[in-house]
């Protein structure tokens, strides 16, 4: 578990709350049901119209990895494959099929499969790169589906503060509850570019970071049995891969 999306959230709500406190403002005159009806309604209409149903799918699937991230453990990949590398140069590729249920990772063990069964270098690369490439890109879409719902939320905000202030307009006759009416009106607008610039936008850049994380991890797995595949000593294998284990937040294993 990554706790730091939620912090994160709950700092930027709490250090706008407390400003509008600090101000005098009170908490009560931010809660708008219709104002948070017109905004979020809005938004969903706006970005299910301008989104597949495949992508929109994906992107609430892939909601629960911005707190559940599940990256690999790159330091148990690389050790998985110095360990099949020696393991393949001893005894030969027929003896890794002992080790395929030692391993955890399931594009891995499709790639050791395929060697096992006698496939090259080449017939993996052509089977698991396109793989690769379409796994980054649906998953790069699914965050730009919210990445699109932040620049519509705005927009819808403003369209919902317009509609307030028609509401204001058309009841001239009470000029004691201008001022509320007028207050009520630009909560669309709070909600619309709150909404937008502190969850929708970070939602969908956290999604395509962790997308790209995962897609550099099995760019490590690739290298590493195209490796294995030339009949690279286990040592060859480590200095190839360490790279991807050093200095990065996401070599650890986060609980999924």
């Amino acid at each position: 578990m990554d706790p730091s999306a939620i912090i994160a959230i709950v700092v930027g709500l709490g250090f706008i709350l407390g400003g509008n406190a600090m101000e005098g403002g009170h908490f009560s005159s931010l809660v708008q049901p219709t104002a948070l009806m017109i905004v979020l309604g809005g938004t969903v209409g706006a970005t299910w119209l301008a989104s597949p149903n495949a992508e929109l799918k994906l992107a609430f699937k892939l909601c629960k990895r911005i707190v559940f991230p599940g990256h690999s453990d790159r330091q148990k990949l690389l050790d998985d494959m110095v360990k099949v590398s020696t393991v393949a140069r001893r005894e030969g590729m027929l003896a890794v099929e002992n080790l395929l249920g030692e391993i955890p990772d399931p594009f891995l063990v499709r790639g050791l499969r395929m060697l096992v069964d006698g496939a090259s270098a080449e017939d993996v690369k052509r089977v698991l790169e396109p793989e690769m490439e379409l796994d980054e890109h649906h998953g790069t879409q699914a965050g730009k589906v919210f990445e699109t719902a932040g620049g519509f939320c705005p927009t819808i905000g403003i369209l919902g503060a317009v509609l307030g202030l028609i509401h204001v307009m058309s009841n001239l006759a009470d000029p004691s509850a201008l001022g509320a009416g007028i207050a009520v009106a630009f909560v669309a607008t709070i909600y619309g570019v709150g909404f937008a610039n502190l969850l929708f936008i970070p939602m969908g850049s956290r999604i395509k970071k962790i997308v790209s994380t995962d897609a550099e991890t099995r760019q490590m797995v690739l290298l590493g049995l195209v490796g294995i595949a030339a009949g690279v000593n286990a040592r060859q294998v480590e200095e190839m891969l360490s790279a991807f284990t050093h200095g990065n937040g996401h070599a650890k294993k986060e609980a999924a």
